[in-house]
């Protein structure tokens, strides 16, 4: 998706407030900050500015996710709404689903049901877990991943794609390999063969050099037990 960690977090806080609070939205540039910078219900917390706000809006605005609303007549304030629902043909289950990856961070799904209660009633807990399997299926582009299960950890969890980055995927040597894969680990074993292998005709072959300068220098080899 390629959005600015700024970027996703206006833009869910906004889907966020669309559902929670109705009667302030679409909202004003100083709500909109607040949202962002909220001490509960987020992670990580931020601090943005007036400034940081106004230009993740400007680059919302230009990618078609928000739009402005001028203020009416006598009015002098600018408010803010977003438009994924329609940009990228979401509905209000599926938006307060995505918010809530994109605020709280990766989460088990029993944390996604529990969070996003304040959002959305579903009448099926079940639906949950639907709407995270769309949002990683979706193509072009998905909007969610699921994640390998780190060590210690009973539950897979599920992230948000909006940064287009994936957080907390092991990696390099820390990789966990496929269920039933075990190419990694027969090639670890082929390689400390490999090595011991080489270590052995390198030790043959100082030895022997050894050998060579002990008679030239009428040295005699040690007995056995001496």
């Amino acid at each position: 998706m390629g959005l600015s960690s700024e970027g996703a977090r206006v833009l869910a806080s906004l889907m966020e407030k669309e559902s929670t609070v109705p009667d302030s939205y679409p909202m004003s540039l100083n709500a909109l900050r607040l949202a962002c910078n909220q001490s509960t219900n987020r992670a990580p917390i931020v601090a943005f500015e007036d400034r940081t706000v106004e230009a993740a809006l400007l680059s919302l605005k230009s990618i078609g996710l928000v739009r402005f609303v001028l203020p009416s007549h006598g009015g002098r304030t600018i408010r803010y709404r977003h438009v994924a629902g329609e940009r990228w043909h979401l509905s209000a289950a599926e938006l307060a689903v995505l918010s809530v990856l994109v605020l709280r961070g990766p989460q088990t799904v029993n944390e996604v049901r529990s969070r996003v209660s304040r959002q959305h009633r579903f009448e099926n807990p079940n639906q949950v877990d639907e709407i995270l399997d769309m949002l990683a299926s979706r193509s072009p582009e998905a909007l969610a991943v699921r994640l390998q299960r780190r060590p210690g950890e009973r539950d897979e969890r599920w992230a948000d794609l909006l940064t287009g980055e994936v957080p907390d995927m092991p990696t390099g040597h820390d990789q966990a390999m496929p269920p039933g894969d075990s190419s990694g680990a027969v090639a670890t074993e082929d390689s400390l063969l490999n090595d011991s292998a080489s270590l052995a005709v390198e030790v043959v072959g100082l030895r022997a050099r050894l050998d060579h300068l002990e008679r030239l220098l009428g040295v005699e080899a040690p007995t056995e037990g001496a």
